[in-house]
């Protein structure tokens, strides 16, 4: 589907449970020299602005990243460097973080199907290094692996609007292993009351991947309705991940809650 706009979600508590492990890992991967590439399956616009009206009328952002005091973590350096470069009220999605916190030796391969939200992704993420597709991530990713250089990371994170794309998820996450076993993958899910997560967690963890860690936290403000909770699977993970995924989520404990 493409009706999912993300302007109205942008900042709230799962893209800071999202974006908080995301950094966290660029930053592991940026320590050493090495060239990496970073891959993502549902990019979105990149960019949103938390004083437009989408975001003013859900209040999310502000039950999320409005009630945080900055740290001083890889999260906080890509939001102030966004900030710095868009305005006060930037709040920079995944393709962007991946962008400010990489190097000009590194590599984005990004899909995003939305036609208004591919143009504005390209407007924002201008520049060398960066590969923009027009295409379901679904298909994209493991079309497009292994990319180069081949260490790296990939994030599959739909909107999860349709049933079926927990199982898809699932499917893709395996397929893109297949096609890059060293890759590190990261898969995003919505915890909603249904629990139908359980149709991609089931498949991933019955693989047995190696370096796997499946983390979920709940909602401090739970909402009357929908998500009421934030899931994250990995593959891969590193030697000192683990550490410092916890480091990060412990900034927004006010937030969510494991």
């Amino acid at each position: 589907m493409l009706s999912y706009q993300h302007a109205y979600h942008a900042g709230n508590a799962a893209d800071l449970h999202k974006h908080m492990a995301l950094a966290a890992l660029l930053d592991l991967l940026t320590a050493k020299p090495r060239a990496i590439s970073y891959m993502e399956s549902h990019a979105g616009r990149g960019l949103y602005d938390l004083g437009a009206p989408e975001a003013l009328k859900t209040g999310e952002a502000a039950a999320g990243i409005g009630r945080l005091t900055p740290g001083k973590g890889p999260f906080w350096r890509a939001l102030d460097a966004a900030r710095a470069r868009f305005g006060p009220a930037a709040y920079p999605g995944s393709p962007l973080i991946a962008r400010l916190l990489t190097r000009p030796q590194d590599r984005l391969i990004l899909c995003e199907l939305h036609p208004a939200e591919n143009a504005a992704l390209r407007e924002a993420m201008a520049g060398e290094g960066v590969a923009i597709h027009r295409r379901d991530g679904h298909e994209g990713l493991p079309a497009l692996a292994p990319p180069r250089p081949r260490r790296g990371l990939a994030l599959i994170d739909p909107s999860y609007e349709v049933k079926d794309e927990y199982a898809r998820s699932a499917e893709t996450a395996l397929a893109l292993l297949r096609r890059w076993p060293e890759g590190i993958v990261m898969v995003w899910y919505p915890i909603l009351p249904a629990g139908r997560h359980v149709e991609l967690t089931g498949p991933v963890e019955a693989a047995r991947l190696p370096g796997f860690l499946r983390h979920e936290v709940g909602f401090t403000a739970r909402p009357e309705r929908g998500m009421t909770g934030s899931g994250l699977l990995f593959a891969n993970l590193p030697f000192g991940a683990a550490d410092a995924l916890r480091s990060a989520w412990a900034e927004a404990a006010t937030v969510f809650h494991a």
